[in-house]
C-alpha cells in the first residue's frame, strides 16, 4: 500500500486499508458504528453536510477527495446515496471503480429500500428527518432556508407536505421531542419510526468483511 500523498499535498497519516468518504451528516453515526463494531481499520473523511443544499457540487467534491486519497489506501468506499444528484454520483463512481451506499438518499438506507418505498407510497407528501437533521434543524432548515427571516417561505417550501416522519437512529426522548417541535414549526402532522442504522451498518460491515 502506497503511503505517500500526491505531489503538492500535505502528508496523510494512514492507519487503515479502508477509507470511507462520507457525507458529514453521517459522521457521528459512522464513528459510533466503528466503535461499536471494532472497525479499527476504517478511516473516515467527510464532506460538508451543507452540500445537500447544493447537490450539484457533490460529485466534483467527491472526485477531488477520491483523487487526493486514492494512493494512500488500499480501498475506498463512498458513504453517500444519490442525494439529489440525478445519477451524477453513480457516473463518477463508475469511472473511479468505487461503490457507494444503496438508495436514493439516507432515508432509504436507514429505513431499508423496500420499507422506504412503502412509506413513500403510503404518503408521498412526507418530509423526513433523521437524528442529524433533528439536531441541526435550526441551522439547516430554519436558517438555511431563511425561514427565520422570511416565515412566509414556509408555505412555499413545505405547502405540499402532509407530515413529518422522523426515522430515528437512536431511541432518545429528547430527539423525539425536538423532532415533534420541528413538525409543529412546519405545521405538519408528526410520526416517528425507529429504524436504527439500517443499511448504513450492513453496507459498511460488508466492506469490512470484504476488505479486512
Amino acid at each position: 500500500m502506497a503511503e505517500s500523498p500526491a505531489p503538492g499535498l500535505a502528508p496523510v497519516a494512514v492507519a487503515a486499508p479502508l477509507l470511507v468518504i462520507a457525507c458529514g451528516a453521517l459522521a457521528h453515526e459512522i464513528q459510533y458504528l466503528k466503535t461499536l463494531n471494532g472497525w479499527g481499520h476504517i478511516q473516515l473523511q467527510c464532506l460538508d453536510a451543507k452540500l445537500h443544499n447544493r447537490p450539484q457540487l457533490i460529485p466534483a467534491k467527491l472526485r477531488a477527495m477520491i483523487h487526493r486519497y486514492r494512493d494512500c489506501y488500499d480501498h475506498i468506499f463512498v458513504a453517500y446515496a444519490d442525494c439529489g444528484t440525478g445519477g451524477a454520483i453513480d457516473r463518477l463512481l463508475e469511472e473511479e471503480g468505487i461503490e457507494r451506499l444503496p438508495g436514493a438518499h439516507c432515508y432509504a438506507f436507514y429505513a431499508g429500500e423496500r420499507r422506504f418505498t412503502q412509506l413513500s407510497e403510503q404518503q408521498p407528501g412526507t418530509f423526513y428527518l433523521t437524528d442529524f437533521l433533528v439536531q441541526h434543524f435550526n441551522r439547516l432548515i430554519i436558517k438555511g432556508l431563511k425561514l427565520d427571516i422570511y416565515p412566509q417561505l414556509r408555505e412555499q417550501f413545505f405547502g405540499n407536505y402532509q407530515r413529518v416522519l422522523y426515522l430515528s437512529q437512536r431511541s432518545e426522548a429528547g430527539l423525539v421531542k425536538a423532532a415533534r417541535a420541528a413538525a409543529d414549526f412546519l405545521e405538519l402532522e408528526f410520526e416517528h419510526l425507529s429504524c436504527g442504522y439500517g443499511e448504513l451498518e450492513t453496507s459498511l460491515n460488508a466492506r469490512v468483511i470484504a476488505f479486512g
